[in-house]
């Protein structure tokens, strides 16, 4: 180092108790700030001069490494989660990094699946796109490991949904260490501390394009949207899905919709049915049905999605309002009744492995924008109520 290290301050709460006052509250990582002081948050240009630093209950000059601080600034917008930092030597920022992981969970990783990210003062939703390897603890030896099971320390690779302020966790505790957690149940999952930022972060970028989803949608005259039909095998799903469709198709809307059964003849192919593959079969398919969105068109998704992080994943790929989870709640008894496709059988026989319902879990929707109730209702009057909660907020 050839000087003092430059101010950091990850942003705890703003503090707004009245009409005059505008408090930004944190404790200092790094550096000192003085009054006059020209800060900004990371990532962004705006600047705004400290006009009072308190702590402790008192006004004073200056403040340094360790200390909880409220700072006023002159007219810049700040939130929590944010980094200040003087704008000649601003954080970095990226959404992908290696990290070191040490996995605390009592289910095993599984890359790809949503995790809630804490780094700093910033909670990120994100996923472990790869383990690159597992460490023995005894020997040193890197390992091949497709899973992190309690316990296990390995260095993988992650992907945030959004940049945040870091430093490797050699330089910065504050920025460089951070914990997963489960999106569930918002227990910790791992702690981990980052390397470094993979050089693709910072290589790619959003590319605009000319015509964006509202002109699509203008030129259909509708609103974009997501039907995700979830529920277990023989639920009805599918049944009630094209009975949707057809009827928005009579209305004049665009609709396309993605069955889970045809998605694995193609896209999904070389996926099974364990947890990660199921996991992996959401993903691919929300993204899909994304990409629908972005084109304008009602998007029916009829999939068993078992797991509740991963229909959330889904949901948070579109703007707020264009995703409605759609519960196909049928009793397990009932679904194997039908068992149109003898899977049941076949289960309950041992022929078929990580089967919803039987051998594998289903986590019913906590609130989904509809909860149909199969019991004794005819699937036309079913979708119907599936199109007048759509025709709500897209015609």
């Amino acid at each position: 180092p050839t000087g003092p290290a430059p101010f950091r301050m990850p942003v705890q709460w703003v503090n707004r108790p009245g009409p005059d006052f505008r408090g930004v509250c944190g404790t200092i990582a790094a550096g000192r700030v003085a009054l006059g002081d020209m800060l900004a948050p990371a990532g962004r240009t705006t600047q705004a001069a400290v006009r009072r630093i308190i702590a402790s209950g008192t006004d004073q000059a200056s403040a340094g490494p360790g200390q909880a601080v409220t700072l006023v600034l002159d007219g810049i917008d700040v939130s929590r989660g944010d980094v200040l930092a003087g704008p000649d030597v601003p954080p970095d920022t990226a959404d992908q990094f290696q990290a070191h992981l040490i996995w605390t969970g009592d289910k095993p990783l599984i890359t790809g699946r949503a995790y809630l990210f804490k780094i700093g003062t910033a909670t990120v939703p994100g996923t472990v796109t790869r383990i690159r390897h597992r460490l023995d603890v005894n020997t040193g030896a890197k390992l091949d490991a497709p899973q992190l099971a309690l316990n296990d320390i390995g260095v993988v690779n992650i992907a945030l949904q959004s940049p945040v302020a870091y430093a490797p966790y050699r330089d910065s505790r504050a920025l460089g260490a951070f914990i997963m957690m489960d999106r569930a149940t918002n227990a910790t999952a791992a702690a981990g501390m980052v390397d470094y930022a993979l050089a693709r972060a910072a290589n790619l970028h959003w590319q605009a394009t000319a015509v964006d989803k509202a002109a699509r949608a203008a030129l259909k005259r509708q609103r974009p949207a997501i039907l995700w039909f979830t529920g277990l095998s023989g639920a009805g799903k599918t049944t009630i899905a094209n009975l949707v469709e057809a009827r928005l198709l009579a209305l004049g809307l665009h609709t396309a919709l993605l069955d889970g059964d045809n998605l694995r003849h193609g896209l999904n192919k070389d996926l099974g049915f364990t947890e990660a593959d199921r996991v992996e079969n959401v993903r691919r398919t929300a993204h899909i049905a994304t990409l629908m969105v972005d084109a304008g068109l009602v998007v029916l998704v009829s999939l068993i999605s078992p797991y509740r992080a991963d229909r959330a994943m889904a949901r948070e790929l579109v703007a707020p309002g264009e995703f409605l989870e759609v519960f196909v709640d049928t009793p397990l008894d009932e679904c194997c009744r039908r068992d149109v496709k003898g899977l049941y059988a076949k289960a309950d026989a041992g022929l078929i492995r990580n089967f919803t319902g039987i051998s594998a879990p289903y986590e019913p929707p906590a609130a989904p924008e509809l909860h149909l109730q199969t019991a004794g209702q005819a699937p036309e009057a079913l979708a119907g109520r599936v199109v007048a909660r759509l025709m709500d907020g897209v015609g």
